[in-house]
């Protein structure tokens, strides 16, 4: 069996554990036998959040862990990261203890489709089609800082830390299939918020994909690699995939703000502050690339962040006249 197929295996069967254990939850859930349930029954029905966690904590920071130390790679919790929304959403949705306005829920259950469905096709696109080519490179650097500690430290570096960015992120999810209300015009907004921040992390990560291929294609035929991405959405921001990615997890927000529940703004803002640090080690790391280290010092002189906006001219002329 090859690799590639030994790891698709893997990822479909690691997540049954939970699976099988909520719909087994669900089948013999019968709300005129409620007061017969036994404790662990009762548990899991009142405590639809903690319930959420603790499979979490099991099936992914356990079993993925282990998985990980097996293979010597966690590269599962990268395919995971798009996957795991979309079963949060839905076990949301069909806990027996849901309350929620049918029509926002099948908004952001679609919502969160087209969002799993772009960054799945974006990962794969990015390793060739193939499952488990190789982990973070992020994972890689600790490995080596860490050296013959990182068997341990990965538990909670990889898994842990990712349980609470994930669980976090999905609180809106939560009490969208928590609190019932009428559809308003802040529906549409969030709606309008999440498909934006969608459609401008696929033509971002597009247009990156596309420039990383052309230099492979380049270096094959011996010619010299293109420095920096100066064009589409990169022209006007150094990372509108980020921001892309951002946009839909603040239009989430939204969606749980206008349901009086302002406080799940706390997952998407500790999200948000690690992309910030994310952002400074992918620049650092630019930086220390010699081909490309003075044009991309150049770029960071007259190109926005984040934010879209124009190019810095006052910047790019005192550049080219040094």
């Amino acid at each position: 069996m090859n690799r590639n197929l030994r790891n698709a295996i893997i990822a479909f069967l690691a997540p049954l554990p939970s699976i099988v254990f909520y719909f087994t939850f669900l089948r013999n859930h019968s709300p005129a036998s409620d007061s017969e349930l036994s404790f662990i029954h009762s548990w899991c029905l009142n405590h639809p959040l903690l319930l959420a966690n603790l499979l979490f904590f099991l099936n992914v920071n356990v079993l993925f862990w282990v998985i990980g130390l097996l293979q010597s790679s966690h590269w599962m919790i990268d395919v995971y990261w798009t996957v795991i929304p979309v079963m949060l959403v839905h076990y949301f949705a069909s806990h027996p203890l849901a309350q929620y306005n049918k029509l926002r829920s099948m908004i952001v259950i679609t919502l969160t489709w087209i969002w799993s469905i772009r960054l799945t096709h974006n990962y794969f696109r990015r390793e060739n089609w193939e499952w488990g080519a190789r982990e973070d490179w992020r994972f890689n650097d600790l490995r080596k800082q860490y050296g013959k500690h990182w068997w341990w430290l990965s538990f909670f570096s990889v898994y842990v830390s990712q349980q609470i960015f994930l669980i976090g992120i999905c609180l809106p999810l939560y009490v969208i299939h928590s609190v019932d209300g009428p559809l308003n015009i802040w529906d549409f907004i969030s709606s309008a918020i999440c498909l934006t921040g969608i459609v401008m992390a696929y033509y971002a990560d597009t247009q990156l994909h596309e420039f990383v291929t052309g230099n492979q294609k380049l270096k094959e035929q011996g010619k010299p690699k293109i420095p920096n991405l100066d064009t589409g959405l990169w022209h006007y921001s150094r990372h509108p995939n980020y921001l892309g990615e951002q946009l839909w997890w603040w239009g989430l927000v939204i969606f749980a703000w206008n349901l009086g529940q302002g406080w799940t703004l706390i997952g998407a803002l500790v999200n948000t502050l690690c992309l910030v640090y994310v952002t400074i080690l992918v620049e650092r790391r630019m930086v220390k690339q010699q081909y490309r280290a003075e044009a991309y010092r150049a770029y960071q002189k007259t190109t926005s962040v984040w934010i879209p906006w124009f190019k810095s001219h006052v910047a790019a002329t005192k550049d080219k006249n040094t």
